[in-house]
């Protein structure tokens, strides 16, 4: 399978109550308040953002000559779900961010590989807060997954 087609897959997600999913092709610069609650499939970090990243994250190329060949991929699949608006606090969108990370967690149970554009189950870690995208904060939550995809 290609990269393309796994990260196509994911932006193909239909998350519960999740209005706008957004692929590497139609990734916004910005949104706006209609197009929220959105999941956007981030290969790279924009350089508007405040996603942090360490060092390792990205791709990696992990070859066997002797079994198959795999690389490994890291993509967070951004939840954004409102903006972050001054006097009002992190606990009037908490409980959204909660149930969406249940509901994407549910959704990613039922296909695990993606429709087969994986190797092995999807690895993810939740990282919720608030992000900038754009030139705005919004509250949400970062899904990091790590693949391995057979070249």
């Amino acid at each position: 399978m290609t990269i393309r087609a796994a990260l196509t897959r994911l932006a193909s997600l239909t998350v519960s109550g999740v209005t706008h999913n957004y692929d590497v092709d139609t990734v916004p610069d910005s949104l706006n308040r209609v197009q929220l609650p959105a999941l956007l499939v981030l290969p790279i970090t924009p350089p508007t953002t405040k996603i942090t990243r360490t060092a390792s994250d990205g791709f990696e190329s992990i070859a066997f000559s002797s079994g198959p060949r795999t690389i490994t991929v890291n993509v967070t699949h951004l939840l954004l779900v409102a903006p972050v608006e001054a006097g009002r606090g992190t606990r009037s969108h908490l409980p959204k961010v909660v149930d969406f990370m249940d509901a994407y967690c549910t959704t990613l149970a039922a296909d695990p590989l993606l429709n087969n554009t994986l190797l092995e189950p999807a690895r993810v870690k939740l990282e919720p807060g608030d992000f900038t995208y754009g030139h705005a904060a919004y509250h949400g939550c970062a899904f990091r997954h790590t693949w391995v995809i057979q070249v």
